[in-house]
Order: structure tokens, then C-alpha cells, then sequence
């Protein structure tokens, strides 16, 4: 049976030439200012035989940057920055959207520049620790409550970037509603204790999420815009609750009537997390009308047998890619795969970035 992950895909107004999504994944390479730079655009470069590269999180906003050295897309220096690996990604036949990613109460104030401030929907604060570059691992601190006004400003915010990312080259944005960042901190009612429009019921804790979608949408374009979600997901201290199942149908269901152009969901258990329920997923499946991609633990022979039983229509791989180049060309051949070294994640510098090795050919 031929292996549907190698098969051309329709996205919208773009075609992908397989089924194969690389995953957002953190690298903390943006070592001046936050703005990506030449060896990001080497790596991204190296992986564009996916059929689409996600980037990795990219804040909208000097208060989302949370962590140390990772991206940001609020300034004509992050635009010209990013352009860079647009240009290089698309000189190799690639595709790639930007994931902008607002890290919300995930964060300390020794990784935000001058004048930022960790905020969320409310000021509760997560558990855990944080690494800064400043003074080792740190204790998140306690974010300040956003109010309303600055819902809306952060509203602005993600608009903003979605534009300059089009003007960088990017093929689209992916909001990042997943992993405990700011969107999720909305939905979850433990860490959304707002008396406000943006708070209490189920319909106004996802409201938050829907108008950023709504307004990048009007923006950008329906074709440009995609929203990644973990369902159940304990990531970042996210805590059980009893209506997550509802909230999501909910969210399923606005969804498909704003009309993004994918829904990408991410399954934790591989990272020993809770997993992503079935019957969720089946209900996103079934509410959401447009491409759905899956993630988590895949190889090529079982993102073919959930291509093949409609489960979704694409696959993204997080730690393959990162490991692997050359993925989708291991994958065809059978050849075995390099294994990331988890040492150098997160670390400045091209080891374990862009020095893993490729098949001959």
C-alpha cells in the first residue's frame, strides 16, 4: 500500500508537496535581541522537504518573549531577521508559516527586555522553574493581571505580528493556543479567574482565543491563518477540568465558522503528559470542516494509518525533524534515523542545530 505521507496535499491557496508537517519546536537561537538570524535560516533551510515548516514560538509581543533567546515578530528588525529563512526556505521548494506564541504567565522577568512585564488572564502563578541566562533557573514569577484594556492591546498585538509576518515572506501564521501559553491560560478556568467578558462561563474563556483568530483572519486571511491546540494537555503546570471536553467542542464548532485553515493537534502522552482523549479528537474531526493535523509519537507507519483512516490529513513531527534533515528521505528509503541530542536543545551555537548529518547520495 503506497504510504499517503508522501502524497502532494492542497493547503488553502498552497500546495505541499507531501503530507509531512515539521512541528514548532523551541531551539533559543535568537541570540541578539531576539531577532532570528543567519544559522536559524540554515536550519530551517536544511528541513524544507517537509511539506510545511511550523517555526518555532515566536512572540507578538515584548511581553510574550518568556523565555531566554527565543524569537520575537513585533519590529522591522524581527521582519528583516526572519526574511532570511522565508528566502531560504522558499529557495528550496519549501513551505512555512510562523507560530506566534505568547508565553503569558510562562516566564520571568530576567528574559524580557527593558520594560516588559509577564502577564496573563490572572495573576496566578505557575509552578516550576525557568532558566534564564542572567542568573540560572529561576522561579516563574507571578504574572500581573491583564486588564481588560490590555486583553484587547494583546488582541492588537497578534494582528500586528501576523502582518509583519507576511511582509517577512512567511506562506502563513499558526496561533499557538496550546502548551499552557497565554491562549490555553485563557481557556483553563484555574488559571482564568477574570470577572470580565473574558472569564467564567466556557463561551468567555474562549472568547480570547476566537478574537484573535477573528481578527487575524480579517487581516491576513482565512488561507494564512492556523491555530495549534493541546486538549488535556498538563504542559506548564495546565491543570485538570471537568469541562475541557465542552470547552473544546465549543471551540471545534466557533472554529469551523471563522474558517481557519487548519486545526493542529497535539498529543502530550509521548512526553508523559495525559494524553489526548479520542473522542475529543473525534469531535474536532467531526465539528472542524477544515485540514486537520496531528501530532504526537508518529513515525511514517502510523502517520500513514491514521492518513489512511481519515484521522487527519496531515502529520507533524517534532523531534524527527529536529534530529533528521532529510526525514521524509529516510523515511522512503527505510534508513535509520539520527536520535537529537537533548543536551544541546536549547543551547547558543550550531551543535545539535544544524550539524546533524544526511544520507549520502
Amino acid at each position: 500500500m503506497k504510504n499517503k505521507l508522501f502524497e502532494e496535499y492542497q493547503l488553502g491557496n498552497i500546495k505541499l508537496k507531501n503530507r509531512s508537517i515539521m512541528a514548532p519546536m523551541t531551539r533559543s537561537r535568537a541570540v541578539d535581541h531576539n531577532i532570528p538570524n543567519q544559522l536559524m535560516a540554515e536550519c530551517y533551510g536544511q528541513r524544507a522537504g517537509a511539506g510545511l515548516i511550523v517555526t518555532e514560538g515566536t512572540s507578538p509581543s515584548p511581553n510574550g518573549i518568556g523565555y531566554p533567546r527565543i524569537p520575537g515578530m513585533f519590529n522591522k528588525e524581527h521582519v528583516k531577521g526572519w526574511k532570511l529563512t522565508t528566502d531560504e526556505v522558499h529557495a528550496k521548494g519549501g513551505k512555512i508559516f510562523l507560530q506566534l506564541m505568547h508565553c503569558g504567565r510562562i516566564a520571568h522577568h530576567l528574559n524580557l527586555p527593558e520594560g516588559a512585564k509577564v502577564v496573563a488572564p490572572s495573576a496566578v502563578k505557575a509552578e516550576g522553574q525557568m532558566y534564564t541566562d542572567a542568573e540560572g533557573m529561576k522561579e516563574h514569577d507571578v504574572p500581573k493581571e491583564m486588564t481588560t484594556a490590555q486583553v484587547f492591546e494583546a488582541i492588537a498585538e497578534y494582528v500586528d505580528a501576523a502582518k509583519l509576518a507576511v511582509e517577512a515572506g512567511f506562506d502563513g501564521i499558526e496561533i499557538h493556543g496550546a502548551n499552557g501559553y497565554l491562549i490555553e491560560q485563557f481557556l483553563n478556568p484555574h488559571t482564568n479567574q477574570r470577572p470580565d467578558e473574558f472569564g467564567g462561563s466556557i463561551q468567555n474563556r474562549c472568547k480570547f482565543a476566537l478574537c484573535v483568530v477573528k481578527k487575524v483572519i480579517e487581516a491576513i486571511g482565512a488561507d494564512k491563518v492556523g491555530i495549534r491546540l493541546s486538549p488535556n494537555g498538563a504542559y506548564n503546570d495546565m491543570q485538570a477540568y471537568d469541562e475541557m471536553e465542552e470547552t473544546y467542542h465549543y471551540l471545534a464548532v466557533e472554529l469551523n465558522k471563522l474558517k481557519p485553515v487548519y486545526v493542529h493537534l497535539l498529543d502530550h502522552s509521548a512526553m508523559g503528559s495525559t494524553p489526548l482523549p479520542k473522542n475529543v479528537r473525534e469531535d474536532i474531526r467531526k465539528n472542524f470542516e477544515g485540514t486537520l493535523i496531528l501530532c504526537g509519537n508518529f513515525d511514517d507507519k502510523k502517520a500513514n494509518e491514521a492518513l489512511q483512516n481519515n484521522e487527519a490529513d496531515l502529520i507533524a513531527f517534532g523531534k524527527p525533524y529536529l534530529a533528521n534533515p532529510d526525514l521524509l528521505e529516510r523515511y522512503k528509503t527505510g534508513a535509520e534515523l539520527n536520535q537529537p541530542d537533548m543536551d544541546t536543545f536549547y543551547t547558543p551555537g550550531e551543535k545539535g542545530y544544524t550539524d546533524y548529518p544526511v544520507m549520502a547520495k
